[in-house]
This record gives C-alpha cells, sequence and structure tokens, in this order.
C-alpha cells in the first residue's frame, strides 16, 4: 500500500472562507499555519510522505484540499463544488493525482459535490447529500465508482456543512458521530456515539494508529480504550471554517 498525501498551505485569504453552520469567528493565520505545518508533521511521523499541491490563493478554501477530489483505489475523481467560489481549487489536485499515475474522473455541472461529503468504509460509499451535495453529483460519482465494485449510499445531511463533519469511521467499519449532528444513525450498521462535536473525525492513518483533533480530549480517550494508538493535533484555526483533520489531506493508499 502507499501512504502519499497531498496537502495544500492555507492561503493568504484564509480568514474569508465560508462559514454555513457556525457563528464566524475571527481567523489567526499565522497560527493556521503552525498548526498545519503540525499536522504535516504528524503524518510523516507516521510514515506518510506529503505532496503539496500548487497553491489556489484566491480559494480561501483551498487549504481543505479533499473537497476537490475523491479517491477510490487508484482512480481520482474531481469534484464540483457545490460553492462556486471553490471551483477554483479543483485544477492543481487533479494534476497532483495525475502526475502520481491515478486515472482520472470527474463530477459535472449541474451535479455538485464536495470531498467531505464523501466515507469510505471498505466498499461502501457513504456520500451526504445536502447542501453543497447534489442527487445529480452522487448520481455521477455512482457511475463512476460501481463498476469499481463500490456501493454508493446516499444519506441526508441537513445539521452540519459535510457528512464527515458529522460522521467518520474507524478501521473495523464502526461509524462514530457526535449524535446532535447525525440525520440518522440507523443508516448506519454501526454507530459508536462520540461526547464532543469536534471528536467526529478520525483520519485512520494505519489499521491502528488514529489521528484527531486536539479539542476533543474525551473522545481521543474513548478511542484509545478501544485499542487503538491515537495521535491528536491542534486544528483550531480551521476548526472555525468547519473543518477538521480529513478535509486537510487526501489520502492515497493505492498506489502502485
Amino acid at each position: 500500500m502507499s501512504r502519499i498525501a497531498l496537502v495544500r498551505k492555507p492561503g493568504p485569504r484564509l480568514n474569508e472562507g465560508l462559514v454555513d453552520h457556525i457563528e464566524r469567528v475571527p481567523v489567526d493565520l499565522p497560527l493556521a499555519l503552525e498548526q498545519w505545518q503540525g499536522y504535516v508533521d504528524a503524518l510523516h511521523a507516521a510514515g506518510w510522505q506529503t505532496r503539496e499541491v500548487a497553491p489556489a490563493d484566491d480559494c480561501p478554501d483551498a487549504v481543505f484540499v479533499e473537497d476537490s477530489v475523491v479517491m477510490f483505489r487508484n482512480v481520482a475523481v474531481s469534484t464540483h463544488p457545490g460553492a462556486p467560489s471553490r471551483r477554483g481549487e479543483i485544477a492543481a489536485t487533479r494534476s497532483a493525482a495525475e502526475e502520481l499515475g491515478c486515472s482520472l474522473n470527474r463530477i459535472t455541472a449541474p451535479g455538485t459535490l464536495d470531498g467531505g461529503d464523501v466515507l469510505k468504509v471498505g466498499d461502501t460509499v457513504y456520500v451526504g447529500q445536502g447542501g453543497r451535495t447534489s442527487p445529480a453529483g452522487i448520481a455521477q460519482l455512482r457511475a463512476i465508482l460501481s463498476p469499481l465494485g463500490a456501493t454508493v449510499v446516499a444519506v441526508p445531511v441537513t445539521r452540519v456543512l459535510h457528512l464527515k463533519t458529522a460522521v467518520t469511521a474507524l478501521p473495523d467499519g464502526t461509524v462514530i458521530g457526535f449524535p446532535d449532528f447525525v440525520d440518522d444513525p440507523a443508516l448506519f450498521e454501526r454507530f459508536l456515539p462520540v461526547p464532543e462535536e469536534h471528536g467526529t473525525a478520525v483520519l485512520c492513518l494505519s489499521d491502528s494508529h488514529l489521528l484527531m483533533s486536539a479539542s476533543a480530549p474525551r473522545t481521543a480517550e474513548l478511542i484509545g480504550s478501544l485499542g487503538y494508538q491515537v495521535t491528536t493535533v491542534a486544528i483550531s484555526e480551521f476548526e472555525k471554517l468547519e473543518g477538521c483533520v480529513t478535509c486537510l489531506s487526501v489520502r492515497l493508499r493505492c498506489l502502485s
């Protein structure tokens, strides 16, 4: 398995990033740059290589690189973000995936899809249908991934920005989430509630090692009690923009 993560450094307009479901709070850009480097350092410490995607400094949200491309095995699907201001983020991420030898596909208008709405649990791909991702975008993703053996399942997202703001998954397939954020926990075969809103996101560094936000210490303790090694990183400046540990990178695990 490959361990390559695409990342993109915060741009100078980060403080102008979109905020839909929480109160806007000013972002400290120097601190954000420091936290981003800490996140990258944590990936490196866990044995991941990073590839920095070319800047998109006119796009305030470009640091949330996960929204611009969906990976399934070695297939890269360029998204068509629901927010028009984010569509300038796509080209550089697509170029980075192409340089790594990925097979390329794309979501096209009128469909919209953000990568933060896509949660992979084995060969099941849950896609949040809400403010940023449309039924047409989900249908296009299903048409691309179904021939590859994926089952694409649409789930409602009405309480938060993206599906992965509400839920992510542990390596054993258990879906974790903050109950107030989840429209219907019964849609997931196994659901584990977590006690903190910033504890919804885990990034799987390996089958036994997870990366989480330092803003959710009780959740980190809970996950650790299940036998996982947990590394925490400070990402408070990105959480002000509804970001989390998953959306700051795109993990490529299946490159030859």
